[in-house]
């Protein structure tokens, strides 16, 4: 029940965020010092609310003093897979709302045509997402955590070391997936 609520809550202050979702000098500065030209291109094509979102998840490392290298980029970028596919307000909010009462219909909603697209993107912009940063030249870690940061995805097994297991908890506990 404590996590039902934890979750609700995150989300309701991510919504909030997403009504106002400029990013400033000091992110911006932030971004230039973390990703490459190809990368800060991915990351603006995402939404207004995804960029905020992810520089929330890269600040809230920071501050747990989580710095790896490989997990702040992959903070910044673990959900370029959304960029571009017209993830409205309205889809989010269906998409929560879906995931708390009948999670299985995600799947069912995500079909790469028509009004089902912007599920399909949501559902799988890991891969997606993961992809590109691979295409983006970021180190097969970074990669990796992109692809796994949501664990609800069926992947092809990852035999991680220690490190990079805590890696990738403590990019899901952030990201509010785990």
């Amino acid at each position: 029940m404590f996590r039902l609520i934890k979750q609700a809550l995150y989300r309701a202050r991510q919504f909030f965020q997403a009504l106002s979702a400029n990013l400033d000098e000091e992110d911006w500065q932030v971004l230039r010092e973390n990703l490459n030209p190809e990368e800060l291109a991915a990351f603006g094509r995402m939404s207004a609310a995804d960029q905020r979102h992810s520089l929330e998840v890269y600040y809230t490392l920071v501050r747990e003093g989580k710095t790896h290298p490989d997990l702040l980029k992959a903070a910044l970028l673990h959900d370029i897979g959304k960029g571009g596919g017209d993830i409205h307000l309205w889809h989010r909010v269906a998409i929560v709302l879906i995931r708390a009462f009948f999670p299985i219909a995600l799947k069912w909603l995500a079909v790469p045509d028509g009004w089902r697209r912007p599920f399909y993107i949501h559902y799988y912009h890991p891969i997606l997402g993961a992809e590109m940063a691979k295409r983006l030249g970021c180190s097969p870690l970074t990669v990796e955590l992109i692809l796994r940061h949501q664990p609800t995805l069926e992947l092809p097994p990852w035999d991680p070391t220690p490190e990079q297991l805590e890696l990738l908890k403590a990019l899901q506990e952030v990201d509010g997936t785990k």
